[in-house]
């Protein structure tokens, strides 16, 4: 009998547990609706994502979603609005079927959106668009819901004439701490942080900024991202970049529906990755490129393979070592000694500032921009660690 009672009192305890954190969720969903000021608005918009090309062909991507987006992170948000926001990402209401018009100089094309609700081309404007950042007008045709047609513009990436090299970079556990060897600190980072409690690793703001001005101080070389991270979650991404103010570029991500758009060999995070940075150097077939990622999956492997199929077109290879298992340390010693054979480098390093050292020597960036790198300024870490406090005070409160 006292078993019996104590066994319904803690699935009565867990029950309420779970309201609570339930009420608190569904309260913070409430606040993002009278923040965004579209409380029961479900007007159909377009996500427009970057793309990229040479001027005068080039690849512009988005997705036509219905209702508000997530709105942008604030500082002091607490774990319950960014799990709302995070939900909000997930719980997208893509509209399969839509009609796209993509506008460019000379021409246009009309676009229908897949079941996941993506649209995606290749434009070749004429004139050709000039280096920098250019913009391709999109407009949602239907479904209007009885509103004017939705409007906005995909930004879209031409590397200039000054541009020296180009520069493909992973993001979790590359850029972003992420701790992806451990699912559960992933999950609470992704579910409830936002774009101030993810944390970079130090000197890669820097770095990345020197990569992009490239020796000279202004070569504006491009950087792309190519992650496994999904599309949902490409707002807080690009907004966690701009926060840390990382060069800006493409972000190439993956789709994570139930029914897997990748299939057979060329799928999954592998596939994923080999078809976007192939495409990539396709697309740019004059300009050498630098690659940069980590240990803890098969970047080393990967980029391997492209410095493989793309001979000469790859500067360095830096892998950001995150896995302290001897064993993949010389397996990635062993792929470093074949990629050396093949006439690049891959450089196994335990920080940024070692990646940074090796770019110098070799003229990649400007040897000036060294001592920034190996320093952790204080505006980098501050925005984590007051947010990360306010967060583990939420999670302390009681209710988890």
């Amino acid at each position: 009998m006292t078993e019996t009672s104590g066994k319904d009192g803690r699935v009565a305890g867990w029950k309420e547990h779970l309201e609570r954190i339930a009420s608190r969720v569904e309260n913070a969903l409430d606040e993002q609706r009278e923040r965004l000021g579209m409380a029961g608005e479900r007007r159909p918009r377009i996500d427009a994502y970057r793309g990229y090309g040479p001027g005068n062909r080039v690849w512009v991507k988005a997705r036509v979603l219905r209702g508000a987006p997530a709105p942008r992170s604030r500082e002091r948000d607490s774990v319950w609005l960014n799990l709302a926001s995070t939900l909000q990402r997930f719980e997208s209401d893509e509209i399969p079927g839509a009609q796209v018009r993509v506008r460019y100089p000379g021409g246009e094309q009309f676009l229908k959106a897949d079941r996941e609700g993506y649209v995606e081309c290749w434009a070749e404007p004429s004139p050709p668009l000039a280096g920098g950042w250019q913009g391709v007008e999109m407009e949602l045709l239907e479904p209007t819901d009885g509103h004017d047609p939705y409007r906005t513009s995909a930004p879209v990436i031409v590397p200039p004439e000054t541009a020296r090299h180009g520069v493909i970079s992973d993001i979790d556990d590359t850029v972003i701490r992420t701790d992806v060897a451990s699912r559960l600190r992933m999950a609470k980072n992704v579910l409830l942080g936002n774009a101030y409690t993810r944390m970079p690793f130090p000197g890669v703001a820097p770095f990345y900024r020197a990569l992009e001005r490239g020796a000279s101080g202004n070569a504006q070389n491009p950087v792309f991202y190519v992650s496994s991270s999904p599309w949902n979650l490409y707002d807080m991404l690009a907004e966690f970049l701009e926060l840390r103010r990382i060069p800006l570029g493409p972000l190439l991500l993956r789709d994570w529906g139930l029914a897997p758009v990748d299939i057979g060999d060329e799928g999954g995070h592998s596939g994923h990755k080999r078809r976007h940075i192939g495409r990539i150097l396709d697309t740019f077939p004059t300009l050498p490129f630098i690659l940069v990622g980590d240990s803890g999956q098969e970047d080393p492997e990967i980029y391997h393979r492209a410095v493989h199929d793309h001979p000469e077109r790859i500067l360095a290879v830096y892998i950001r070592n995150v896995s302290r298992a001897p064993e993949r340390v010389e397996a990635i010693k062993a792929l470093a000694a074949e990629v050396e054979k093949a006439g690049s480098a891959l450089v196994l390093a335990d920080d940024t500032l070692a990646a940074a050292r090796h770019a110098a020597e070799h003229g990649w960036i400007d040897p000036a921009c060294l001592p920034e790198i190996g320093e952790v300024a204080e505006d980098e870490q501050r925005p984590r660690s007051d947010a990360v406090r306010r967060t583990n005070e939420d999670l302390s409160a009681g209710d988890v």
